[in-house]
């Protein structure tokens, strides 16, 4: 049966890292492309962490009936939209397993969209403290640092991952990152 393993998390736990080591290890994994009309960051590339795209491609694919879910944050930056679109990346007759990163609001359109069968939440945690060090480290590295967005995601984190909404959801189950090791080894399980 096709599953759609979907790892999620408040920002600087780990998503990215935890998506690469899980994949290194498991090729057969098949990844799907979200797009964002968010700028490149340093170090990323145009259709592999995202389809890097403009407001007039999003309306494009959401009159065509594409996009599956969709999220726009009113950033330091101005407005930058997330989605995932229906645009021939998925097979669900393969009985294929996929992975991919996404929020909260993008696992419920999923589930919505596949059905609570197929989607599967893969939830990681990091203390608050922890979380905040690794956000800030990883902003002071790209050219020009804005400080105010990440105080901005870790606040807006607060409200978009609470206790309420991770059990209207039903992801009781939940992956510690403070050892990477641990935490890939114990999502592997799961698979």
């Amino acid at each position: 049966m096709t599953k759609i393993y979907y790892l999620m998390g408040k920002s600087a736990t780990g998503k990215d890292t935890v998506f690469k080591e899980l994949l290194s290890r498991h090729p057969e994994l098949k990844t799907i492309v979200m797009y964002t009309t968010r700028p490149i960051r340093d170090g990323e590339r145009d259709g592999v962490e995202y389809y890097f795209t403009n407001q007039k491609k999003l309306e494009e694919l959401s009159q065509a009936g594409k996009v599956i879910e969709l999220r726009t944050y009113e950033t330091v930056h101005g407005p930058w939209s997330y989605f995932t679109a229906d645009d021939g990346q998925f097979d669900l007759e393969s009985g294929q397993k996929y992975l991919m990163i996404g929020t909260l609001d993008s696992y419920e359109k999923m589930c919505r969209y596949f059905g609570n069968e197929v989607v599967v939440p893969l939830y990681l945690e990091l203390p608050d403290g922890e979380r905040l060090m690794r956000a800030l480290k990883r902003e002071e590295k790209q050219k020009e640092p804005c400080y105010r967005e990440v105080c901005r995601r870790y606040l807006a984190d607060e409200k978009d991952f609470s206790e309420e909404r991770l059990l209207e959801l039903g992801i009781q189950k939940r992956f510690s990152n403070m050892n990477l090791e641990h935490c890939v080894k114990e999502i592997i399980r799961e698979l």
